[in-house]
């Protein structure tokens, strides 16, 4: 990769300028996840300056922050160029969010679900070794609300439910690695409740399944705990396949 021009060095921005960096960073992370800027294409910092009436020193930074997630490219005498998907940094949240805001955001679910399958099994079987019970009644407790929520059809609070729950399996896990995996999967359950594409109502065998895995996690059953997340994990992609299945090859990218 070429060395990063002066041009997109890193700035101080004042705070009437910070909501214009995280506006136009949105609007370019967006337009070049869902295709509108495709691979090769050139920005030019005096162009950007004028279509979104912004500062210069706004427009290099937001290209310092595309440049370190993959996206762009600096070279000298030519501009910012927008790399290819296989550079980006796939982990980062802010593009996981882009690409659920593109139409191949069934890809993206798909893929990281088939991540999450690999993980949250192993991460249920440490936790299960390694949660103090401190952590596992925390993780029974916020089973029983998930089931609570769910019952209600309260949306909202079964996704914050949800994302909390998950977070601390991979928590209880003790491994730091798995650790930093959370908000992939904090930025997927958002998405797929912010896209419409999981059922209103959980099905049951989804609330049983998760508190199945705190239970397990409590009585220090590792084999138990990954059984029934693999299970969450199938029940997860199954209903992917189902919405992949009806919206067609087009929407996975």
């Amino acid at each position: 990769m070429a060395t990063p021009s002066p041009e997109v060095a890193s700035v101080r921005l004042d705070p009437a300028e910070s909501g214009l960096h995280a506006r136009l960073l949105d609007q370019l992370g967006t337009a070049v996840c869902a295709g509108q800027l495709p691979p090769g294409s050139v920005l030019y910092i005096d162009d950007l300056v004028e279509q979104y009436a912004v500062s210069r020193s706004v427009v290099r930074e937001v290209l310092r922050v595309l440049s370190s997630m993959g996206l762009v490219e600096s070279r000298r005498r030519v501009g910012t160029l927008i790399r290819a998907a296989g550079d980006w940094n796939v982990f980062d949240p802010q593009v996981i969010r882009w690409r659920l805001a593109s139409a191949g955001r069934i890809a993206q679910l798909r893929s990281i679900t088939e991540l999450r399958t690999a993980v949250e099994p192993q991460a249920a079987s440490l936790a299960a070794h390694r949660a103090t019970p401190q952590e596992a009644s925390e993780l029974v407790g916020l089973a029983a609300k998930m089931w609570a929520a769910g019952k209600a059809g309260d949306e909202a609070e079964f996704l914050r439910l949800d994302i909390e729950f998950h977070r601390l399996v991979l928590v209880d896990s003790g491994n730091e690695m798995f650790v930093k995996l959370h908000e992939l999967v904090a930025e997927v359950l958002a998405g797929r409740y912010h896209y419409d594409l999981m059922p209103h109502y959980p099905h049951e065998q989804a609330l049983q399944l998760h508190a199945d895995v705190a239970q397990a996690i409590q009585r220090r059953d590792g084999e138990r705990a990954k059984t029934a997340m693999v299970q969450i994990m199938e029940q997860a992609m199954l209903e992917m396949s189902a919405i992949w299945a009806q919206t067609g090859p087009d929407s996975a990218g």
